[in-house]
C-alpha cells in the first residue's frame, strides 16, 4: 500500500475485523498502525506501533484489548501522555526543596544535600510515582554501608520529599512509609568533666585553628547555646553596654528571638572581635564561619583536646550539665538552652527569666573560672 493522500493529510486504511483499527500511511511511505476511539464524547487516535515491527494479527488483538478497556472508562491515550509528562524523582526533588523545605525549614541545605549525593544518582530518573518500597529500601542499604547513621538520615529526607508529593496529587502514595530505619541509634549523652575541660579549655591553646573557630568553641561552652548561633554571631546582635546578646527569629531554631546575657568571661573572649563589622567570625572572603568548620578542628586536634568522639555541640550539653549540677534550676537551664516549652502552661508563662539566666550564665562563668584554676568543687548557687 502506498500513500493516497494529499498533501500532508493522515491516510488511514481501516481493518474491516477489528473495528477502529486503521493502518495509517505517511507521505514518507512510513507506516504504523493506530486505533480510533471515543471516551468521553472526544474522538481520540492512539499509535499502537509501526507496521513490520506489530503485524496484523498482534494489531487486532490489541486493538480489541484497548477497546475493552474504553467500554470500562479507561482512556489509553491519556493514560500514555500522562505517563510521559509524569513528575521524576528528579523533579519532585527540585519542588521539595524550592516550594517547602527553603520555606519551612532552616536546614532545607541538608536536605538538598542528601538528595544530591545519595537520593538523585540512584532514582533521580524514575518516576516519582512508579518508585517502590524496594527501590527505597535498596537505596538506604546503599547508604547504610558508607554510613549507617546517615542511611537514617536520608530515610527522613526521603520521606519527607514524598510526603510533599503526595499533598501535590503527584502520587498516590508514599513509599518510604513503614520502612524502619536501618540503624540503631544511641542518644548521645557525651559531655566533660571538669578535668576534662581543663584539658580541652588549655588544649584550644596549642590547638592547630584559628582564632576565630577557637573562640567560637569556647564561646559554646561558656554560653551554652547552639554552634550555629554562635558562628553567626554579629555585631548589631550585641549590646555591650546592657550586657546581652540578642539572636534574631530568623536565626533562632524555634523562630523566636532569644536573650542571651553575657559573662564576663563571654565579654572577655569576645573582646578582640568587637571592632569589626557584621559578622565577628569569618573565614576568606568574609564569610561567617561554618558550623562543619568546628567538627573539622576538633576533628583535627583529638589528640591536643583530650577527646574521641567529640562534636562541638557536645560543649553544649556540658554547660548545661554543670550548671544542674550547681544547683541551677532544669527550667532556667531550658530558658537558656532555649527549649521549646510544649507544655500548656507555656502558654500563659510570659515571664522573659533575664534575670535567672543572667544570674546562672554569671554563677557558670564563675564556676569555670574555678574549673581552670584546678578548684573542681561545685558550688551550689541558689537562683530565686
Amino acid at each position: 500500500m502506498t500513500y493516497a493522500g494529499q498533501g500532508k493529510q493522515r491516510d488511514v486504511r481501516w481493518d474491516d475485523e477489528a473495528p477502529g483499527l486503521g493502518l495509517r500511511i505517511y507521505p514518507s511511505g512510513r507506516k504504523v498502525f493506530v486505533l480510533s476511539y471515543r471516551t468521553q464524547g472526544r474522538k481520540r487516535l492512539i499509535t499502537l506501533g509501526p507496521y513490520g515491527v506489530l503485524l496484523p494479527e498482534e494489531a487486532r488483538r490489541q486493538a480489541l484489548k484497548l477497546r475493552a478497556r474504553v467500554l470500562d472508562g479507561a482512556d489509553p491515550l491519556g493514560e500514555r501522555r500522562a505517563e510521559r509528562t509524569a513528575e521524576t524523582v528528579e523533579q519532585l526533588a527540585h519542588d521539595y526543596i524550592e516550594l517547602h523545605a527553603k520555606r519551612h525549614k532552616r536546614s532545607w541545605r541538608k536536605d538538598a544535600s542528601i538528595l544530591e549525593r545519595d537520593v538523585l544518582p540512584r532514582i533521580g530518573k524514575l518516576k516519582a510515582k512508579d518508585v517502590r518500597r524496594r527501590d527505597v529500601i535498596a537505596l538506604l542499604e546503599r547508604v547504610h554501608q558508607r554510613s549507617p547513621i546517615m542511611s537514617n538520615r536520608t530515610l527522613e529526607v526521603v520521606r519527607k520529599m514524598f510526603n510533599f508529593g503526595v499533598q501535590r496529587d503527584v502520587l498516590e502514595y508514599n513509599p518510604a512509609q513503614q520502612i524502619p530505619k536501618l540503624a540503631k541509634e544511641v542518644r548521645r549523652d557525651q559531655w566533660l568533666a571538669a578535668s576534662g575541660i581543663r584539658v580541652f579549655w588549655r588544649g584550644l591553646d596549642q590547638a592547630k585553628m584559628t582564632p576565630e573557630v577557637r573562640t567560637i568553641l569556647r564561646l559554646i561552652l561558656v554560653l551554652a547555646q547552639r554552634p550555629g548561633e554562635v558562628c553567626g554571631m554579629t555585631k548589631a546582635e550585641l549590646d555591650l553596654e546592657g550586657g546581652w546578646w540578642t539572636i534574631p527569629a530568623e536565626r533562632s531554631k524555634n523562630g523566636l528571638p532569644h536573650r542571651v546575657p553575657l559573662s564576663r568571661l563571654a565579654l572577655a573572649l569576645l573582646e578582640p572581635f568587637l571592632d569589626r563589622e557584621g559578622a565577628l567570625f569569618t573565614r576568606a572572603l568574609g564569610k561567617p564561619i561554618h558550623v562543619s568548620a568546628l567538627a573539622h578542628a576538633i576533628k583535627r586536634n583529638r589528640a591536643t583536646l583530650g577527646v574521641d568522639d567529640f562534636r562541638p555541640h557536645d560543649l553544649r550539653r556540658t554547660a548545661a550539665s554543670h550548671m544542674t549540677g550547681m544547683g541551677i534550676s532544669r527550667l532556667v537551664v531550658a530558658r537558656i538552652l532555649n527549649h521549646a516549652d510544649a507544655a500548656v502552661t507555656a502558654v500563659y508563662d510570659r515571664h522573659s527569666y533575664d534575670k535567672e539566666k543572667r544570674q546562672a550564665l554569671d554563677a557558670w562563668a564563675e564556676q569555670l573560672d574555678a574549673i581552670l584554676a584546678g578548684e573542681v568543687e561545685r558550688k551550689v548557687v541558689a537562683i530565686r
